[in-house]
């Protein structure tokens, strides 16, 4: 249940107005400029993430807000897997970038792309683009993610393909399990709590919250089979649910083999 106040106090959108949303804005153009500037030299976006991790930390910054991780050991069990979260706010990925100690790709909405320093570090630093509209494209997209997974990078997802309304884990779509299955790579369900009281959609203005990250124990795929994607999507959607202490319940598969942000 969310604690977020609606309507948010006058104090709060003031803030967020005048301090905290120019500052998040000033960080991210910043460390957009800096990463378009190093990608001339970097082709493996390897420091282009390192910025991203800093742009991610300067965001929490300026939305007063910190953050615990919980199951960090699970983090390190595997040097390639695929990490799938609850998607409940824009902050959500500033939250993924400064909590996970290593290099990773995303997969995430190819309308990203088209936003001014997002997308040019999106595009510069190897991230995936899944366009939902496009069933070849999004084809194409997941076999180089396979690709991506198979040469020793690990990948983030965000199975519920947009963030949630209400605040409630959504249905989830079979691309983290595809693609874990396909490269036979565990597959680690992730909890993201009280992003959605800090920024739910539909808003532009902070409610400083208590962020955690819960890593959960990563689900082994080897020997698993294209026959068992949607089963391995509903246990991993069951897994997250319990970490985020929501009541059980079954969830008919989604048809697109797509997940994004």
């Amino acid at each position: 249940m969310s604690s977020r106040p609606n309507p948010l106090p006058r104090h709060f959108q003031w803030r967020s107005n005048v301090l905290q949303a120019p500052v998040f804005f000033l960080v991210t153009g910043v460390c957009g400029t800096i990463a378009l500037l190093v990608s001339l030299v970097d082709k493996t976006g390897r420091w282009q993430h390192r910025i991203a991790r800093m742009w991610a930390r300067g965001c929490l910054w300026a939305s007063w807000s910190k953050i615990t991780v919980r199951g960090a050991e699970n983090l390190g069990k595997h040097k390639v897997a695929v990490y799938a979260a609850n998607h409940t706010s824009y902050m959500d990925t500033p939250i993924i970038f400064a909590a996970l100690p290593f290099q990773f790709r995303i997969l995430a909405k190819k309308s990203l792309w088209e936003w001014p320093f997002i997308g040019w570090f999106l595009q510069r630093s190897g991230q995936m683009p899944i366009d939902a509209d496009n069933p070849n494209a999004t084809l194409s997209s997941l076999g180089g993610a396979v690709k991506a997974l198979r040469s020793g990078m690990p990948l983030f997802v965000f199975p519920e393909g947009g963030r949630t309304i209400e605040g409630r884990l959504q249905p989830f779509l079979s691309g983290a399990a595809y693609l874990a299955i396909r490269a036979q790579v565990p597959l680690v369900p992730i909890a993201i709590v009280g992003a959605y009281d800090l920024l739910p959609i539909h808003t532009h203005h902070f409610y400083p919250s208590r962020l955690t990250l819960d890593v959960g124990e990563p689900i082994e795929t080897k020997g698993m089979s294209a026959r068992q994607i949607d089963e391995l999507t509903e246990r991993l959607r069951g897994t997250i649910q319990k970490m985020l202490g929501q009541p059980e319940q079954r969830v008919a598969d989604a048809a697109a083999p797509a997940s994004v942000s």
